[in-house]
């Protein structure tokens, strides 16, 4: 079975949800490939991937909200905090969201649902460059 492998980078403006669904599809269609599987696996402790609502900003917002909630940023709270108050907070959210996802390739296309989207998820305040390894096994 054939496959493809790349690293791509992305630029996050800081703590929130990046959607990279279009980057990611561009790259899966440069293959040429009509059936396979995708997996996506973010090379960072404090970024993650999600798959999520990608029509209302409002579930961007809230999810963002409710990680807050479950994982503050609290001095004192957490032991590990070599890179600021925001360190632990973001191990711990990346913990919960995870760092790979697997999408199925069907017809040539990532077979995500209407409203879905991929996101990279970043936990940090600052902006960071993410690096993002797609590998495909596929059928031509």
């Amino acid at each position: 079975m054939p496959h493809a492998a790349e690293i791509i980078s992305f630029d996050t403006p800081g703590r929130g949800l990046l959607e990279i669904t279009r980057p990611v599809a561009e790259w899966v269609r440069r293959q040429g490939a009509r059936t396979g599987l995708l997996t996506l696996f973010c090379r960072h402790t404090s970024a993650s991937l999600l798959i999520q609502e990608n029509a209302a900003p409002e579930v961007r917002g809230d999810l963002e909200a409710f990680f807050e909630a479950i994982a503050p940023e609290a001095p004192g709270r957490y032991a590990h905090d070599d890179e600021g108050p925001d360190d632990m907070p973001a191990h711990l959210r990346a913990a919960l969201t995870g760092v790979h996802l697997v999408v199925p390739l069907i017809d040539g296309r990532l077979a995500l649902g209407t409203w879905q989207g991929i996101y990279l998820f970043e936990h940090r305040r600052r902006p960071h460059r993410r690096e993002v390894a797609l590998h495909l096994g596929f059928e031509p």
